[in-house]
């Protein structure tokens, strides 16, 4: 038994590993997958002294507790929300050291979704085609967590970061897509295709891993029946029968036959990962560059 892991002793509404994900495999049906909030994994990895690449818990909604069995390092981020070690107040982006045995609690998210943990040497379950990452499409990497489960810890890899927090985006009260349109938005009217990009949406509760799903204006077709499958991209904006768009995310399946009205910039994706049932969505269009 080793020294360098972390027991599970609450698991949230839904945690999982993730790490930067594994991009390239679509042609084998294999979706990226990784941290929804890149960037605020990012950053927490680099408060504990990890390479980029190193994978971290994202959790959901209300976090998760785990006890160490060795000392060891760690950054919350993302989602704001309280943390404890040993049942007393600790820092919130900021590293903390929690020592072997202690209790690490990650509480509910005070605003945004998920929250990212970071422990030095990160998380070190094995590697599914060279990611770490659950991807709760295909099953591919670990499951997600559950009580009791065990996790192994890397080597730490550097010092961490001597910081009292590290400033990061607080969670959007509304979201704005920049979206180039296409590749099938002729298969909606010319007045879908406006509504699309003028009117007010909502994210609806129903939203995950694959895709954040909205709630407002049907956008009707021009052109009846269903496309032949065919790839989809991270960030594609899918319309189902139910005409309210979906954006495909990190989890989001490589093929589908609804019609692609438009493609959201990938720089506006980690924001999608914070935002709450309700929050309003603008989708604006800009010229492909």
């Amino acid at each position: 038994m080793t020294d360098r892991a972390l027991v599970v002793v609450r698991a949230g509404a839904l945690t999982t590993v993730q790490d930067r994900g594994r991009p390239g495999y679509a042609h084998l049906g294999v979706p990226r997958s990784g941290a929804l909030d890149g960037p605020a994994a990012a950053l927490v990895n680099r408060l504990v002294g990890n390479s980029p690449d190193a994978a971290v818990l994202e959790t959901t909604l209300n976090g998760c507790a785990v006890r160490p069995r060795s000392t060891v390092v760690v950054a919350v981020g993302g989602a704001p929300c309280p943390v404890a070690v040993g049942g007393r107040p600790a820092a919130w982006g900021a590293p903390v050291a929690v020592p072997a045995g202690e209790l690490l609690e990650v509480g509910k998210a005070l605003s945004g979704v998920r929250s990212y943990v970071a422990v030095s040497g990160g998380i070190a379950v094995e590697p599914v085609l060279g990611s770490r990452a659950t991807d709760l499409l295909s099953g591919l990497g670990p499951a997600p967590l559950a009580d009791g489960t065990v996790l192994p810890l890397g080597a730490p890899a550097g010092p961490h970061a001597r910081v009292d927090v590290g400033p990061q985006p607080s969670p959007p009260a509304g979201l704005v897509l920049r979206v180039t349109l296409g590749p099938r938005a002729d298969w909606f009217t010319a007045d879908a295709v406006r509504a699309f990009t003028s009117r007010a949406y909502r994210v609806s509760s129903a939203s995950n891993r694959i895709g954040l799903r909205t709630e407002g204006p049907a956008l009707e077709r021009a052109r009846p029946g269903e496309l032949p499958s065919e790839g989809m991209v991270l960030g594609a904006v899918q319309v189902p029968p139910d005409g309210r768009p979906v954006v495909f995310l990190a989890d989001h399946p490589t093929t589908g036959g609804y019609p692609v009205i438009a493609v959201v910039r990938a720089a506006d994706l980690p924001a999608t990962a914070q935002a709450v049932p309700g929050t309003p969505v603008r989708f604006v269009a800009v010229r492909r560059r």
